[in-house]
């Protein structure tokens, strides 16, 4: 399949690259320098240099086209206001946008649990940025789409176990960068997942076994 990442220079989406570059799938994706699509070419990823704030619909409609889903994993984390307003909140909006323009049926997005970092003193920059992250999964799910929303708990740079936890609702704990990945894959994978929100820990079920206990 041909894919196209969004936020294909962050951790995750550098993983998801890989992993779906390994099972023989297309990969493309949005950068923001000349030496990072260097640096995915140079891995046999086909990259576009952008600014995501910058772009149109139209504009991004065109780089879509062609492309069997979409997958959206670029995040501000939580930072000013302004940065989070432009990528997690319009940027996806436009994206989403563009998908339909570019007659794409599939589109994911990498979201956050409504509940993590409930247990600290949160900066009014970062309740904000659970605001926003709340009101672009509702929107995300009003759509015509096959969409999937994924909810991962934290996220930590650690070797992934290929064991998760997944499903509707899970608590929110932790899991490796390696692990959201693979599960991404995996999903991508099987269409039969549509129009869900689907929430990921870690846990002690295969991935591939953890996907398919969520077909419909």
């Amino acid at each position: 399949m041909k894919v196209f990442i969004l936020g294909i220079s962050g951790a995750v989406g550098r993983l998801l690259a890989d992993d779906l570059s390994k099972r023989g799938d297309t990969v493309s994706g949005l950068v923001r320098r000349d030496e990072q699509k260097f640096e995915l070419m140079r891995r046999g990823v086909h990259a576009s240099v952008g600014q995501l704030a910058d772009m149109t619909v139209d504009s991004l409609g065109s780089m879509l086209r062609g492309v069997d889903a979409v997958v959206y994993t670029a995040g501000s984390n939580g930072g000013a206001r302004d940065v989070t307003a432009a990528i997690d909140g319009e940027g996806v909006i436009r994206v989403l946008e563009a998908t339909t323009l570019a007659g794409v049926h599939r589109f994911t997005l990498v979201s956050v649990m409504p509940e993590a970092g409930r247990d600290q003193d949160l900066s009014d920059d970062e309740e904000f940025y659970f605001a926003v992250k709340k009101i672009v999964d509702v929107v995300v799910s009003q759509s015509h789409l096959d969409w999937l929303i994924l909810r991962p708990s934290m996220l930590l740079d650690r070797p992934g176990t290929g064991s998760v936890s997944l499903g509707p609702a899970q608590p929110h704990d932790e899991i490796a960068r390696e692990d959201v990945a693979a599960t991404l894959a995996a999903l991508l994978h099987e269409p039969r997942i549509r129009r869900q929100i689907l929430e990921l820990t870690q846990g002690s079920t295969p991935i591939a076994i953890a996907v398919s206990a969520n077909l419909p």
